[in-house]
C-alpha cells in the first residue's frame, strides 16, 4: 500500500508535468515537409527576413518589411494592393498606416474568410521577430501550403498584413471604417504575440454570444487548443486591445485571436528577435492556422452570430470542452445538492463529527491566507532587495519562472506542513472545509465571472471522492488520483499564466492557485504519511531555487538591463536637461546624470507619460544645443458666434520620429489632425492631451480646433527624434551590451518642448 501512495504521488507530480507538456506540439526540422504541408523552418525563415532591423512607422527598415511582403505574396501569384491614409484611432495617437492587401477568390457568393496580422514593429528598439513578424511569417507559410494544392475555396480569402497597430490600431481603424473590403468580411483569423514564447492562446472577440463560434471552432479540430473562457473573461477587463478589437467595435465583425504571452520580458523590446522566438510556439501558430483555413474557407460564414454562450476550457485528450451557460446553476445546484447529502451521510454513519470538521477549517484558512500574503507581498519585497528590477516595466524579470516555481513549491511546502499539524482529524472532516470553499468559489463565479464556470467541474472530482472516503475505510489511491485529474490539468497552467501574463505582481494568482489545488487533491495527499517530510522538501527546493534565482538577479549580456536616456531642450526658457525613467541608473547614462543629478518633483519639471505611468525618474542641466525647434503657423484664427476656431501648421525643422501636442485645462467643441476629427468620446475623457503624432517622412502636422471664445488656449508641443546616440552635435556612447533600451516610453531620444498661448 505504501508503494501505491508513493507511486500516486509521483504519477501526480507527472499530471502536473503533462497539464504544460501537452499544451504546444513539440518542433523537430520541417524545411523537407509536403508543399501542401505547413513548415515551421519555413515561416521561420519568413521571421528572420522580417526581424534584420526595427521597423516601426517611420523608420527605414519599415519600407523594408513592407516590401518583403508584398513581395512574398506576389511570388504566391496573388495580386496585392496597399491601402494608405491617416487614422487617429480611439487614443488620439496619429499616424499614416499602409496596409498590405491580397485576395483568394473563391467559388461561391458570400462573406470572406480574414487573415490578419500587424508588421510594424513597435518603436523604437523592438526587431518585431515575434509581435508580430511571428503572425505574419505563418500567413504567408499557411497560404503558400493552401494554394499549392490548387483549389479553389468556396469563401473569399483576404489577407490583411495592417500596419500601425503598435501605434493605437490605426491600420485596422484604415481597414475597417475606409476599405470597400470591410464589408464583406464574415470572420477574422488574427495572429498575435505579447511576449516570444509559450503556448498561444486562443481568444474570442464578439459583440453577441461566443456558441456558434465555439462549434465551429470544435469542428475545425487544431491539435492543441489552448482556451478558456476565463481568459477571456480576464482580457475583456483589460486595457490591452489588437487590431481584431476594431473590427468587432466598429464593423461588428467576429474573429479569433491567436496570441502567446510568454517570455514576456521581451516584449517591445531589442530582444524581440530571430534567435529568441521559440521555435514550439511557432509551430502552436501553425496548428491553429491550417485547420481553421480550411474549414472556414469552406463553412457558412453568414451565420456565425449567436445570442448564446458556451463555457469552454482545454483538456489533455479532451482538446476543447464546452457546455452551454445554462448549464450553470443547474450544475452548481447539483454540487450543492450532492456536498448536502454527502454530509447528512457522513454525519449519520458517524464519518464525520461536527467538532473535527469545524477544525478542518483551520488548516484550509491557514495555508490559504498565508500564501496569499506570501504572493501579495512578493513584489514589494522583491523589488526592495533588488531595486533594479523596478526599471522592468513589463514587471516579469528574466528569472520570473524560478520565481514561479519557487513560491508554488513554497505553497506546497506550507501546505503540507498546516495539513501534517492536523493529521489526528480524519480525512473526511479535513475535506468539509475544502469543498465548502470550493462550492463558494464556485457560486461567485457562477454569479459575477461566468466564463470561470467550469471551476465546478474538478469539485465534483474532489466531491466522488468524498463520498468515497465516507463508504471506504483504505481508498485506493490511484482512484484518488484519478478524481484528482480533471484539478490538475484544468488549474496548473493557472499558477503559471496569470504572473506571465499580468506580471510578477500577481504572484498572488499563484499561490493561491496553488493552495486551491491542493485542496481538491487532498483525498490523496492524505494517505500520505510524514507529510512533514514532504514540507521539508519542498522548503528545500524552494531554497535551492531561491538561491538558483538570486544568482540570476544579475543584468549582462543574455540578460540586459533596460536603461533610458533623453536630452530636453525647453525653446521656452532656453534651457536643457539630461533625463532618464530608470529607478537604478546604469553608469552609461549615469556619468551624464551624477554631477547634478535631482528629481523632477523638485523642480517642478512636468513630462510625457507613458504606459504604466512612468515618468522621469531623474534629471540633471546639460549643455545647450543648437536643436531647431518647429514651426508653428497660425493659418486661421477667427470667432463664429460664440466659438474660436483656430488652425495651425506644425513644421518640423529637424528630422523628428514624434510630436505630442497637449493642452492646458480646456473644453475643446472639436477636433481635426491632418483633417482626420477626433471623437467626442475622446475629447471628453483626453485629460489634456491632444494627440500623439507618428510621423512619416518628416510630414507637418495641421491642427483645427473649436473652443469658447472666451477660453484661453495653450499648447505645448513635444517633438522628439530617436537619434541622440547617432547625432553629430552629441557624444553619448554606444549603450553597453548588458543593457538594453528601455520598452514602453520615449527613449534614445532628442526633446524639444515649445508651449504656444492662445490668449
Amino acid at each position: 500500500m505504501k508503494f501505491s501512495r508513493s507511486l500516486a504521488l509521483l504519477l501526480l507530480f507527472f499530471a502536473v508535468y503533462w497539464s504544460f507538456k501537452s499544451l504546444m506540439p513539440s518542433y523537430k526540422t520541417d524545411a523537407d515537409n509536403p508543399s501542401n504541408s505547413f513548415s515551421t523552418d519555413r515561416a521561420l525563415e519568413h521571421v528572420k527576413n522580417l526581424s534584420k532591423e526595427p521597423h516601426a512607422v517611420g523608420f527605414p527598415g519599415h519600407v523594408n518589411v513592407r516590401s518583403y511582403i508584398i513581395a512574398e505574396l506576389k511570388k504566391m501569384g496573388l495580386e496585392t494592393t496597399t491601402q494608405e491614409g491617416y487614422t487617429a484611432g480611439d487614443w488620439g495617437n496619429l499616424s499614416k498606416a499602409t496596409n498590405i492587401l491580397a485576395r483568394i477568390k473563391g467559388s461561391k457568393p458570400g462573406k470572406a474568410l480574414l487573415l490578419l496580422s500587424h508588421y510594424d514593429s513597435s518603436p523604437h528598439s523592438s526587431y518585431g521577430a515575434s509581435d508580430a513578424g511571428s503572425g505574419v511569417a505563418a500567413i504567408l507559410e499557411g497560404i503558400r501550403a493552401f494554394l499549392s494544392e490548387d483549389r479553389q475555396p468556396k469563401n473569399d480569402i483576404i489577407i490583411l498584413i495592417s500596419d500601425a497597430e503598435e501605434l493605437g490600431l490605426n491600420g485596422a481603424d484604415l481597414f475597417v471604417n475606409k476599405h470597400p473590403w470591410a464589408k464583406e468580411v464574415g470572420l477574422v483569423l488574427n495572429f498575435e504575440a505579447r511576449g516570444s514564447g509559450g503556448p498561444s492562446y486562443m481568444l474570442i472577440e464578439t459583440n453577441r454570444g461566443n456558441a456558434t463560434l465555439i462549434r465551429e471552432f470544435t469542428e475545425a479540430n487544431p491539435e492543441y487548443p489552448v482556451a478558456n473562457s476565463l481568459a477571456y473573461s480576464i482580457y475583456k477587463m483589460l486595457p490591452n486591445d489588437t487590431d481584431l478589437t476594431v473590427f468587432r467595435e466598429d464593423g461588428d465583425i467576429e474573429g479569433f485571436n491567436f496570441a502567446f504571452i510568454d517570455d514576456h520580458f521581451d516584449y517591445h523590446t531589442a530582444l524581440d528577435n530571430y534567435e529568441r522566438l521559440d521555435k514550439k510556439t511557432m509551430a502552436h501558430q501553425g496548428s491553429y492556422l491550417m485547420p481553421l483555413l480550411y474549414h472556414f474557407s469552406e463553412a457558412d460564414l453568414e451565420n456565425l452570430k449567436s445570442l448564446d454562450d458556451l463555457i469552454y476550457f482545454n483538456l489533455p485528450f479532451f482538446k476543447l470542452v464546452s457546455y452551454p451557460f445554462e448549464w450553470i446553476w443547474p450544475m452548481f445546484g447539483i454540487a450543492v445538492l450532492a456536498f448536502v447529502i454527502l454530509l447528512g451521510i457522513g454525519f449519520k454513519r458517524k464519518k464525520l463529527n461536527i467538532k473535527d470538521s469545524l477544525k478542518g477549517f483551520l488548516p484550509m484558512l491557514l495555508s490559504l491566507l498565508f500564501n496569499g500574503a506570501l504572493g501579495y507581498f512578493f513584489w514589494s519585497a522583491l523589488t526592495w532587495w533588488y531595486p533594479a528590477f523596478n526599471d522592468m516595466l513589463h514587471g516579469f524579470t528574466y528569472n520570473g519562472h524560478t520565481y514561479i516555481l519557487m513560491f508554488a513549491l513554497l505553497s506546497c511546502g506550507v501546505c503540507f506542513w498546516v495539513y501534517h499539524k492536523f493529521k489526528k482529524v480524519g480525512t473526511s472532516n479535513l475535506l468539509v472545509a475544502p469543498i465548502f470553499i470550493w462550492l463558494l468559489i464556485c457560486g461567485l463565479v457562477a454569479a459575477y465571472l461566468k466564463g470561470a464556470s467550469f471551476f465546478v467541474i474538478p469539485l465534483f472530482g474532489l466531491l466522488v471522492a468524498f463520498m468515497v472516503i465516507l463508504n471506504q475505510e483504505k481508498p485506493n489511491p490511484f482512484l484518488m488520483l484519478f478524481l484528482a485529474l480533471p484539478a490538475v490539468f484544468i488549474y496548473s497552467p493557472f499558477i503559471k499564466m496569470f504572473p506571465v501574463g499580468l506580471g510578477l505582481k500577481m504572484m498572488a494568482a499563484a499561490t493561491v492557485f496553488t493552495t486551491l489545488l491542493f485542496f481538491l487533491a487532498l483525498p490523496l495527499i492524505q494517505q500520505l504519511k510524514n507529510k512533514d517530510r514532504l514540507a521539508y522538501l519542498a522548503f528545500f527546493l524552494f531554497m535551492a531555487f531561491g538561491i538558483s534565482a538570486h544568482i540570476d538577479s544579475n543584468f549582462n549580456d543574455e540578460r540586459p538591463k533596460p536603461s533610458s536616456l533623453l536630452y530636453v531642450y525647453n525653446a521656452d526658457e532656453d534651457s536643457a536637461i539630461w533625463a532618464t525613467y530608470d529607478h537604478r541608473p546604469i553608469p552609461w547614462n549615469n556619468q551624464f546624470l551624477e554631477n547634478e543629478k535631482r528629481t523632477p518633483a523638485q523642480t517642478g519639471f512636468k513630462t510625457l507619460s507613458s504606459k504604466y505611468l512612468t515618468r522621469f525618474s531623474h534629471i540633471a542641466d546639460a549643455p545647450k544645443k543648437t536643436i531647431a525647434v518647429p514651426w508653428v503657423d497660425t493659418v486661421k484664427d477667427t470667432v463664429i458666434g460664440a466659438e474660436r476656431i483656430l488652425e495651425l501648421c506644425i513644421t518640423p525643422k529637424r528630422d523628428v520620429n514624434r510630436l505630442d501636442v497637449y493642452t492646458n485645462s480646456i473644453k475643446l467643441n472639436s477636433a481635426k489632425v491632418n483633417n482626420i476629427p477626433l471623437s467626442d468620446h475622446y475629447l471628453e475623457k483626453r485629460k489634456n492631451k491632444l494627440v500623439t503624432h507618428y510621423i512619416s517622412d518628416n510630414h507637418y502636422t495641421e491642427l483645427g480646433l473649436s473652443f469658447p471664445k472666451d477660453s484661453i488656449l495653450e499648447l505645448t508641443f513635444y517633438e522628439a527624434s530617436n537619434d541622440l546616440l547617432t547625432h553629430s552635435d552629441f557624444t553619448v556612447p554606444e549603450r553597453p551590451k548588458n543593457s538594453i533600451p528601455t520598452p514602453f516610453v520615449l527613449n534614445d531620444a532628442i526633446l524639444v518642448t515649445k508651449t504656444v498661448r492662445f490668449d
